[in-house]
Parts: C-alpha cells; structure tokens; sequence
C-alpha cells in the first residue's frame, strides 16, 4: 500500500484560488479567505485586529453623551475601519497566492 505525502503550506497555498481567497476575505471579512488558504497565524492575526478594533470603537463610544444627536450620527468610523481590514486581508490573500505561485 502506497502512503500519500501530505502536500505542504507552500503547495497547498500556491493550489488555492487567487479570486475565492479574496473574495472570502473581503465578503463575510475577518479572515474567511485564510481558513480556504490554511493560513492559520495570518487568520488569527485578522481575528486578533479585528476584536481590538472592535473593543477600542467600542471603549470610545461609552465615554460620548448618548443625548448628542451629532454624535451619533458620526459612528460610521468603526465599519469603516472593518472595511479597511478586510480590503487589506484580500488583496494580502491574493498576492500570497500569487507569490506561492511563482515560487513552486
């Protein structure tokens, strides 16, 4: 009976699809595209940001006057900043993919 090598990150990495990584990183967002590259540390990072940009928007939130109207108004910031991550993380997953591409 014949044994089956695992393939390596490298390999595994440069057989995923460049527009599936990017668009799961970028849709649902915190690092979906990273499970489909088996990029472990890179999604816990993602995770990691993720929460503390949660935790911080949400720390300078309980110090405003929830009476404002202007100031609540003006929350946008902390969709934004997901946003931002997850353009960020497709467009690393896609030019991952790429590079592991030329290296194999």
């Amino acid at each position: 009976m014949k044994s089956l090598a695992q393939p390596s990150t490298q390999q595994v990495l440069a057989s995923s699809s460049i527009w599936v990584a990017a668009a799961l990183n970028l849709l649902p967002g915190l690092g979906t595209g990273y499970i489909y590259q088996r990029r472990w540390k890179a999604y816990w990072m993602t995770c990691f940001f993720s929460a503390f940009w949660v935790v911080f928007r949400f720390l300078t939130q309980v110090g405003l006057d929830i009476n404002d109207p202007v100031e609540a108004q003006s929350d946008s910031i902390g969709f934004y900043g997901l946003l931002i991550i997850s353009i960020f993380t497709a467009c690393e997953a896609g030019l991952a993919t790429k590079n592991a591409r030329e290296n194999c």
